[in-house]
């Protein structure tokens, strides 16, 4: 059965495999679609990124790729591994390898090998530990470790033992929570044990693939699962420590949200909302995540009950650009995150619609292209329970949304510009550049904030009047 998916969802959606197929062949090599598609192709889901295995070594398949594939490269050539593009599909072909993982060292050492049974007995789980051999006389479907069966309990094992296995690659441990979260699986009660007495492990991974296995977690379709293994194991208190410090000790004087239940849920909604954004969003994802990190360092008792959180938008702000910049992530996303938890408090400020024109061209501005996004993470952050508070507030947020619409279409708030530019001021003053030029466009901006567009002639006057005060400074 397991072959039958498989050679079926190969012949339909890479029928480039026959090609590929025959050209090992003919070389007298072998070649076996391997882990990930093998499992993807008997679940019905195969993509466009398809993963190989062979006897041949890495010099050998580079000269087969480079006759059969539109464009090659070895960048990991020293691990066995020769990529390729053919037409919309991504491949990779590996040596069998035997990995011995140095504990103390982030990169293995690398024995290629000649059995494609020692190959997937170094995979992570059994349920990438499946090959399906495409150069014999007919496909043979070779799963020593029963990972079909575990496919069909969407159960996550390991070949062999746990312990061995994150040894030779903790960051297998983080894989297993994006498994969990991307495929819907629970995890063996072998491998949550090996977790949690191996965390420390983790540490010994660069920052850059901890960040792109937190990225796949965070955009799976369940990101609740993983994120929950992480913290139920220890490795989240190592990779992501602010997610765990949200879990405050709650008594029965000092009532308030469990915020680490609070901050799951803000993230559910938040992804329920990504319509808005054209589909799935990381930034979104990760301002819903780290809305509230900033909670535990500003959680003040209130004398006779009652907990205070003040200003833990601008902590939760600094504390998230710092654990992203830690991850590696790029300077565009931190900046957003930043913005986004820096403000996702703004619209509490709105009360019940009292805002003036001039605070609502300021909310506009301060959230410029994340205006959106500042949107779905403030609506997402409402998770009482009291229907009446939840629709007032969704009420609440709907007339605001409905002035923005308004003064956007009277006054282009995304294109808030002074009504005199800087060349118009210098002319106007008869001065150079300077920094005065730079305070008075400033000080133009916020007149125009103020009191919306002024026009040419009433900006001018504003501005002579400025400058009578500020040119002696």
């Amino acid at each position: 059965m397991a072959i039958t998916l498989a050679m079926n969802a190969l012949s339909q959606e890479a029928p480039i495999t026959d090609s590929l197929t025959a050209a090992f062949k003919e070389a007298g090599f072998t070649l076996a679609l391997v882990g990930g598609p093998v499992r993807d192709a008997i679940l019905g889901r195969l993509g466009n990124d398809l993963d190989f295995t062979t006897n041949a070594r890495p010099e050998a398949t580079k000269a087969i790729m480079k006759k059969w594939a539109d464009a090659i490269w070895d960048t990991g050539a020293a691990f066995g591994t020769i990529a390729g593009k053919k037409g919309d599909h991504t491949i990779e072909v590996t040596t069998y390898r035997s990995e011995i993982y140095d504990p103390n060292s982030r990169k293995p050492e690398v024995d290629f090998g000649d059995s494609i049974i020692g190959d997937l007995g170094r995979r992570d789980f059994t349920v990438n530990a499946m090959a399906l051999e495409l150069t014999g006389e007919t496909p043979e479907f070779i799963d020593p470790f029963n990972g079909v069966t575990d496919l069909a309990k969407k159960l996550l094992r390991t070949p062999g033992s746990a312990t061995d296995s994150f040894s030779d690659d903790p960051l297998r441990m983080m894989r297993a929570a994006r498994f969990m979260s991307q495929l819907n699986f629970t995890v063996d009660s072998s491998v949550i044990e090996a977790m949690q007495n191996m965390s420390e492990r983790i540490t010994i991974i660069s920052a850059e693939r901890v960040r792109d296995e937190f990225i796949k977690i965070l955009m799976s379709d369940n990101p609740r699962a993983g994120l929950s293994l992480l913290v139920e194991t220890g490795l989240a208190a190592k990779v992501l420590p602010e997610l765990p410090m949200l879990k405050l000790e709650i008594d029965e004087h000092h009532h308030h949200k469990d915020v680490y239940e609070h901050t799951l849920t803000v993230l559910e909604q938040a992804i329920a909302l990504e319509y808005r954004l054209d589909g799935p969003n990381l930034i979104n994802r990760l301002a819903a995540l780290l809305h509230d990190i900033g909670k535990p360092k500003t959680r003040e008792l209130i004398a006779g009950g009652g907990v205070s959180f003040h200003h833990h938008e601008v902590v939760g702000a600094r504390m998230a650009k710092n654990r992203l910049k830690a991850l590696r992530f790029d300077n565009e996303t931190i900046d957003s995150v930043y913005t986004l938890v820096f403000l996702h408090l703004r619209f509490h400020g709105y009360g019940s619609g009292e805002w003036t024109d001039s605070a609502v061209r300021r909310y506009v501005r301060d959230a410029g292209d994340l205006l959106i996004h500042l949107h779905v993470l403030t609506r997402a952050d409402c998770t009482t329970r009291n229907a009446k508070k939840a629709a007032m507030l969704a009420t609440t947020y709907d007339s605001l949304e409905a002035r923005i619409a308004v003064l956007q279409e009277e006054e282009e708030l995304n294109k808030i510009r002074p009504d005199l530019d800087g060349n118009q001021i210098m002319e106007i003053l008869g001065v150079r550049p300077s920094p005065l030029i730079g305070k008075a466009y400033a000080y133009l901006l916020e007149l125009r904030l103020d009191r919306g567009p002024l026009g040419e002639d009433a900006a001018k006057e504003e501005l002579l009047l400025w400058w009578e005060k500020n040119a002696a400074q």
